[in-house]
C-alpha cells in the first residue's frame, strides 16, 4: 500500500487567486465525465452487435472501473514521482491511445473492445487521482464538499451531453442501421472515438502548457489530527467506510445509467428503440448536473453528512417506484435518481478525505481503487437481470444506496466539531 508520507499543500507566492486553476481542473472534470457515460451508449449498442446476454455486456463497465481497481495505487507513485500537472497529461495521452484503439476494434471483436475500455479507463484513473485532491487543497477545507461538488457538476455536464451526442452518432440511422451487417453497425464507433483521441491529444499540450500552482508534500503536522492516534489512512474509520461508500456508490450509479436504454425499451415501460431512449439517459446525467450546481449552495448551509443521507433516502424510494410500477411513472422515477446522485460522490469523497492530513494521498488512493464498484455490481445486476428479470434487478442499485444513507447519517457532525 503506497504511503503518502507527507500532506498535500499547494507552493504559493502571496495571496493567489485560486479561479483560474479550478478552471483548468473542471475541463478535466468535464471530459472524463463525457467519455465515462459514453459506455451506456455502447453497451446496449455493442449487446446487439455481438448478440450478447446482460452479463456479457456488462464486462464493458467490468474493464472500464476495473481499470481503477489496478491502476489507482500505480497512478498514485507516478503522480508523487513526475508531479500532479504532468501526471494528468500521461493520463490525457493514456485516454486518447485508448480511444484510438475503437478504431481497430470495431473491425476485430469485442475482446479488442474490452481492452480499449481498459486502456481509456486507465487514462482517467489517473486523472482522477490527481485532479480530485487537487481540488481539495484549492481553499478552504471546510468548503471542499461544495468546491468538489461544483466542479463534479462540470463533470456531469460532460456525462448529460454524452449519450444524446452518442444516440444520434452511433445509434442514429434507424432502419438503415438495421440493415447493416454487424461488422458496419460496429464501425460506428470509429468517427466519435478518434475525434475524441484528438481532443483529448489536444487537452494534454494545452494543460502541459498550463501555468498551475505547484502541489507539494511538505511536512505540516498541523495538517494532521495528532490527538486521534493516526498511524495509516486505513485507521480512521470514516475513510474506511467513506471507501465502501465510493464502492457502493459508483457501483449503483453506474449500474443503472448501463441499463437506462434497456429499460426504458421494455414494453411494460416505455417501448422506446435504443436511439429514442439515448436521449432520455441524458436526463438522469443532466439531473446530476443540475443537484450538483444546487448541492454547491445547500452545502455551505447544511452539513454535508445529512445532505448525503436525505439524498440516499430518496434514491432508494424512487428506485423501489421504478421496480413495482409501470410505464411514464416507472421511467422517470428511474430518471430522477440521477438528481439525488449528485452530491453524493464529491461529498463521500471530501468527507474520507477530512483531517488525514500526511495521508491524504494514500487516502485518495483508497478511495479511487474503491471506483471499482462500477465494475462489480453492474456485473451482480447483470447476473440478476439474466435470471429474474430487468426491472426486478434494481434492488441491486437500491441495496447500495441503504449503505449511504448510513454512511451520511453516521458522519453527519464530521465537519461541525472537527473529528471523525
Amino acid at each position: 500500500m503506497e504511503h503518502a508520507a507527507q500532506p498535500i499543500t499547494v507552493s504559493r507566492t502571496g495571496a493567489e487567486n485560486n479561479t483560474g486553476p479550478l478552471i483548468i481542473i473542471t475541463i478535466l472534470f468535464f471530459m472524463w465525465g463525457l467519455l465515462t457515460s459514453l459506455n451506456d451508449v455502447l453497451i446496449p449498442h455493442l449487446k446487439a452487435v455481438y448478440t450478447l446476454t446482460y452479463v456479457q455486456a456488462m464486462l464493458v463497465q467490468f474493464c472500464f472501473f476495473g481499470a481503477y481497481f489496478v491502476v489507482s495505487l500505480p497512478a498514485g507513485m507516478l503522480i508523487r514521482k513526475i508531479g500532479y500537472q504532468s501526471g494528468a497529461v500521461t493520463g490525457l495521452l493514456i485516454a486518447a491511445a485508448g480511444c484510438a484503439l475503437f478504431y481497430p476494434a470495431s473491425t476485430s471483436g469485442y475482446a479488442l473492445f474490452l481492452f480499449a475500455f481498459f486502456v481509456l479507463a486507465s487514462g482517467i484513473t489517473i486523472l482522477q487521482v490527481a485532479a480530485n485532491p487537487y481540488v481539495t487543497v484549492l481553499g478552504k477545507a471546510s468548503t471542499a464538499s461544495s468546491r468538489l461538488t461544483l466542479t463534479q457538476a462540470f463533470n456531469a455536464l460532460g456525462t448529460t451531453v454524452a449519450p444524446a451526442l452518442g444516440g444520434l452518432l452511433i445509434l442514429g440511422g434507424g432502419a438503415a442501421v438495421l440493415a447493416q451487417t454487424p461488422l458496419e453497425q460496429a464501425a460506428s464507433v470509429q468517427g466519435p472515438y478518434l475525434a475524441l483521441a484528438g481532443a483529448l491529444l489536444l487537452l494534454a499540450v494545452l494543460f502541459a502548457l498550463a501555468r498551475l500552482p505547484k502541489i507539494s508534500h511538505a511536512d505540516d503536522s498541523a495538517a494532521l489530527a495528532t490527538d486521534s492516534g493516526v498511524t495509516s489512512a486505513m485507521s480512521q474509520r470514516h475513510l474506511v467506510l467513506g471507501a465502501v461508500g465510493i464502492f457502493l456508490y459508483v457501483g449503483g450509479e453506474v449500474s443503472i445509467g448501463s441499463f437506462l436504454i434497456n429499460f426504458l425499451g421494455e414494453p411494460d415501460i416505455a417501448n422506446m428503440s435504443a436511439a429514442t431512449a439515448a436521449h432520455y439517459v441524458s436526463f438522469y446525467w443532466g439531473g446530476a448536473m443540475v443537484g450538483r450546481f444546487i448541492g454547491f449552495a445547500v452545502m455551505r448551509y447544511v452539513s454535508p453528512g445529512k445532505t448525503l443521507a436525505f439524498n440516499a433516502l430518496c434514491s432508494i424510494a424512487l428506485i423501489l417506484t421504478a421496480i413495482f410500477t409501470k410505464g411514464q411513472v416507472a421511467m422517470w422515477a428511474i430518471l430522477a435518481v440521477g438528481l439525488c446522485n449528485s452530491i453524493m460522490f464529491p461529498t463521500i469523497f471530501s468527507m474520507a478525505l477530512h483531517k488525514l492530513g500526511k495521508f491524504t494521498g494514500q487516502g485518495s488512493g483508497i478511495l479511487c481503487m474503491a471506483i471499482v464498484g462500477g465494475a462489480l455490481v453492474p456485473f451482480a445486476q447483470g447476473a440478476m437481470a439474466d435470471s429474474i428479470g430487468l426491472q426486478w434487478s434494481f434492488f441491486v442499485p437500491a441495496a447500495c444506496y441503504i449503505f449511504i444513507l448510513y454512511y451520511g447519517l453516521r458522519f453527519a457532525g464530521l465537519y461541525r466539531d472537527g473529528k471523525a
